[in-house]
């Protein structure tokens, strides 16, 4: 479709002295053609001529499709020609990077921070979530020029940490001994303790400013500090194992005790502006005043809260990378969150917050529609969600390969649009029929079986192509086009979704058209080949490696 754009952009240009980008979509139902375009449309009121007429214009000068058809109240519809399609095909087989190529946000750097555990708690399935959600919009960016730090931010101080290590200092949990099962299950009972227990819930505030005090001058010498920082060590190396296993590799940890003090200086500073202010001994953002609500920056006993630390953890990173764009990627309760702590940045730094995104996603829920929660203990942890997908996957195929498990995983992730509740079925994730990530594996390594087998006539003849083989080939030129509007929208389910569709297209080819053998076997083999090359790019997008077999 490059091509076409291209030429419809030379005509308008040569016709009408405009640079205009004109755009081509694939032709809605009714409409016998390959591709339409609404540029006559939009030229209208530039023009001051009719949509029709301006369509009959641009249509006198076109040479390259094999047919044109003008329709109310101004399209374009074009069908390609045979040749043109297959040489389409071929620039697909032989210069795919090239083909493909978007370099929109080449030299700019843009930091993706999501996953975001915190240290003295489990990874549950919104972390897993989230991680390969935050992977693929990173691989997006990428693949639109962009030099990526994917970076990693978990409150290694603050409450959850002081109720976790209240519940641990009353069991007889010795340190070297410390395990994520001992720390999990302490979060639960000391969160549980701060809610019921008032005698409880005030030593864990008080504890809790031990902890930052331990932090922050680096203390050794008490049994709770030495607990504290092999807690810590332990769950950022059980992080790391795990980010490993699911093939994730972070650039940047930002602990919070690393930014706070940023935070806490840059909030105190814009007290005496006025942008905060004081209630009943702490620090407010009076969040009324633009619509949102008020927040705790700085609570009465002088800690900076998350809100706080958030500010801090902006201002760092704009001080280790100056970006160009700043991703932040987190469940949708944090939404309201997340438009306070902005706003209050946007009035003394708002050239930061122009160049932050926030994008939200929704909840992770089993067939039946629980939800799950670590705050209580009803949840489910990634680990377990790697397994159940593994046991659906032996269980059904008696298969092993961890490939096809994760990549069942992140596409039933992956297929949905951000943002909205998602039910995941470790069943049907894991089928190899129907929208499924083992789905899109099977047909890719059946692409590679037939271009395994050699070639048995190397004889290029010019048949004209088949329904099914039409069909597939404007399927792979929609591919550039799926990926600048996945890369604008940073979404990876229009990847997902997309791939689906082309893998069906290529088992209505498959099923239609033999390739080995056949008297036309040199232009099958590079129709497989091209649809290899799409389907492998826009797996690895998604985080998804081919296996050898299936």
């Amino acid at each position: 479709m490059d091509d076409l754009e291209q030429n419809l952009k030379t005509i308008i240009g040569n016709l009408y002295d405009l640079d205009f980008e004109p755009e081509i979509t694939p032709s809605p139902a009714g409409i016998d053609a390959d591709y339409s375009t609404n540029a006559p449309l939009k030229l209208a009121k530039t023009l001051h001529k009719s949509p029709m007429e301006i369509a009959s214009e641009i249509e006198t000068k076109l040479s390259e499709p094999s047919h044109v058809i003008i329709s109310a109240p101004g399209f374009l519809n074009f069908t390609l020609g045979d040749n043109s399609l297959k040489e389409s095909i071929k620039k697909l087989c032989h210069n795919f990077n090239q083909e493909i190529a978007l370099n929109t946000l080449k030299n700019q750097t843009v930091i993706c921070e999501f996953s975001d555990p915190n240290p003295f708690k489990v990874l549950h399935v919104g972390h897993l979530y989230t991680s390969v959600v935050g992977d693929a919009i990173s691989r997006l960016f990428e693949y639109a020029g962009a030099k990526v730090i994917r970076a990693n931010f978990g409150g290694d101080v603050g409450l959850h940490v002081a109720k976790t290590l209240y519940s641990l200092s009353r069991q007889d949990v010795k340190t070297d001994n410390l395990t994520i099962d001992d720390i999990a299950n302490s979060y639960i009972e000391g969160t549980r303790l701060y809610d019921t227990d008032e005698s409880a819930k005030e030593s864990i505030d008080v504890l809790n400013q031990e902890i930052y005090d331990i932090n922050a001058k680096n203390l050794h010498d008490t049994e709770l500090s030495q607990l504290y920082w092999h807690g810590r060590e332990l769950s950022y190396a059980y992080f790391e194992d795990f980010y490993a296993s699911i093939g994730l590799k972070f650039d940047k940890y930002y602990p919070e005790s690393t930014v706070a003090a940023l935070g806490l200086a840059k909030v105190k500073q814009e007290l005496k502006s006025g942008i905060y202010e004081e209630s009943n001994g702490a620090v407010i953002f009076p969040g009324e005043k633009y619509g949102l609500h008020t927040r705790v920056f700085i609570n009465r006993h002088g800690v900076p809260t998350y809100e706080t630390k958030d500010v801090g953890l902006l201002f760092t990173k704009w001080q280790d990378y100056h970006f160009d764009k700043s991703v932040v990627i987190t469940g949708n309760e944090q939404l309201e969150y997340m438009k306070v702590v902005l706003k209050s940045v946007e009035l003394y730094a708002p050239d930061l917050v122009e160049r932050t995104t926030h994008l939200t996603h929704g909840m992770v829920r089993l067939p039946g529609n629980q939800k799950m929660s670590s705050r209580h203990g009803n949840f489910l942890r990634a680990v377990d969600v790697l397994d159940m997908v593994r046991t659906e996957l032996k269980n059904e195929y008696d298969s092993t390969d961890d490939k096809i498990s994760l990549a069942a995983t992140k596409y039933a992730f992956l297929k949905y649009k951000m943002g909205q509740d998602i039910i995941f079925d470790p069943h049907a994730s894991v089928q190899m029929t129907g929208n499924s990530g083992p789905y899109l594996l099977y047909s890719a390594v059946r692409a590679k079986k037939i271009l395994e087998k050699p070639i048995t006539d190397e004889t290029s003849k010019d048949y004209p192509l088949q329904p099914a083989e039409r069909d597939l080939s404007k399927k792979l030129l929609e591919y550039k086009t799926v990926l600048q509007d996945a890369v604008r929208d940073l979404a990876p389910y229009k990847v997902a979704n997309y791939l689906y569709e082309l893998a069906q297209s290529f088992s209505r080819f498959y099923e239609n058209c033999p390739v080995s053998g056949s008297d036309r076997e040199v232009s099958r083999r590079e129709l497989t080949l091209a649809y290899l090359n799409v389907i492998t790019h826009g797996l690895d997008i998604l985080g998804i490696e081919i296996p050898a077999a299936m």
